[in-house]
């Protein structure tokens, strides 16, 4: 309980690691050290309301006295050079050298770049800090010609956004459709037939090879005009400090139930950890809030010595236009079961086996709030009683087995 504890990275992981510490009785130094200048601060707001918002800004998970306050010791803007395990020391960008008797990674992600594009005649811009939502915020205004590359939630909202802020917009996805990686053909669908009635032109199928003068080339021999390209390609995990440890490959770093790496006293948790997913049956990085929130939790449990494996099933949410997506579990295999109206609001439910392994929903809050937890226990229930309006998804959820 009074180990010295470092975690590297302030983002939401870090950050509420090192509450959950404090909370639960650890004594001992911890020291929280971020690269951004900017306190630990929410990062969802930056493809929703601070694109929409001209007076949003910045929501900190704490305020600043508050690190203090709690006994944390909030290192921001200020980077990490290298991590020693022999001597349990990391070094930062002034020379600083910080001790640990235990280290957890938090580092996070950074965006996929396209060089080639960058340095074309048309601004490029991608979407990860609060910086970078407030330059993109900036320049949305009406009758900018945007070009979104890449067909994710990150894509996706950035377009619905623009629209909003009177621009034109083309998202270029190199898959045949829509988030083919998260949800259904029938959800990804209903999101395409939004943004297209919105105006957003939409390029599936297809890549951008190059710039023009006052355009993005597609791999057809199209140029798109544009103004403005976001590239929202997907993320790469930070694991720069952690290749020399011998606890990371391209794909994150590994770790168990418990945010353990195979290297005595490191953890890792949030974006840049690969957990076992049982609902995909492979190891995977989780990019969401509600995994750097849930993980952070259950390894500060680990690191205060109670057993409390991270469980949950994998879940994230997107607002775009009028419509709430949400998304648990792996909704992309296994019979598929239909619940509602896929022309108004409903969920897909994902049996493997006769056992929900996962869910979508659209303008379906209270059926996700259930289903959630359905698929995080993998609770066998028969088709045609999920697609049944009738049928009560809360008492279904009353009737699991205490754990």
């Amino acid at each position: 309980m009074d180990d010295r504890i470092v975690i590297l990275g302030a983002g939401q992981a870090g950050a509420r690691l090192a509450e959950a510490l404090r909370d639960g009785g650890h004594t001992g130094p911890v020291t929280l050290v971020g690269a951004e200048a900017h306190p630990p601060y929410e990062r969802p707001q930056l493809s929703k309301e601070m694109l929409l918002d001209p007076g949003a800004s910045l929501t900190p998970i704490k305020p600043v006295a508050g690190w203090g306050m709690a006994g944390i010791r909030l290192l921001t803007g200020m980077a990490a050079t290298g991590v020693d395990a022999a001597s349990r020391s990391v070094t930062l960008a002034d020379g600083q050298v910080l001790r640990w008797d235990r280290l957890v990674f938090a580092t996070g992600t950074r965006p996929r770049r396209l060089p080639l594009l960058e340095a074309g005649p048309v601004p490029v811009l991608y979407l990860r800090t609060v910086e970078d939502a407030l330059d993109l915020r900036r320049r949305l205004r009406p009758g900018l010609r945007l070009a979104v590359l890449g067909g994710g939630v990150i894509g996706l909202e950035v377009a619905a956004a623009a629209m909003k802020q009177g621009c034109s917009v083309d998202l270029v996805e190199a898959a045949p459709r829509l988030l083919s990686r998260a949800v259904p053909p029938l959800v990804a669908g209903r999101l395409s037939a939004r943004h297209a009635l919105a105006g957003v032109g939409l390029h599936v199928g297809r890549q951008a090879v190059g710039m023009a003068d006052g355009g993005v080339i597609l791999d057809d021999g199209r140029v798109l005009p544009a103004d403005l390209v976001l590239i929202g390609i997907g993320v790469e995990p930070c694991i720069d400090l952690a290749l020399p440890l011998g606890i990371a490959d391209a794909d994150g770093i590994r770790v168990d139930a418990q945010g353990r790496t195979a290297q005595p006293g490191i953890f890792a948790i949030g974006d840049v950890a690969s957990q076992w997913s049982r609902w995909h049956g492979r190891w995977s990085r989780v990019e969401t809030w509600a995994n750097a929130q849930n993980q952070a939790l259950a390894t500060a449990a680990s690191l205060l010595g109670r057993d409390q494996p991270h469980a949950d099933a994998p879940w994230f949410w997107s607002d775009q236009y009028d419509l709430t997506l949400q998304a648990c579990g792996d909704a992309t295999t296994g019979e598929m079961v239909v619940r509602g109206d896929p022309q108004g609001a409903f969920a897909t439910i994902h049996l493997v086996d006769g056992h929900i392994n996962g869910a979508t929903s659209i303008n379906a809050p209270g059926d996700m709030a259930a289903l959630r937890r359905l698929v995080t226990a993998r609770a066998a229930i028969a088709a045609d009683q999920l697609a049944d309006p009738g049928f009560h998804l809360r008492r279904a959820v009353a009737a699991l087995p205490k754990s």
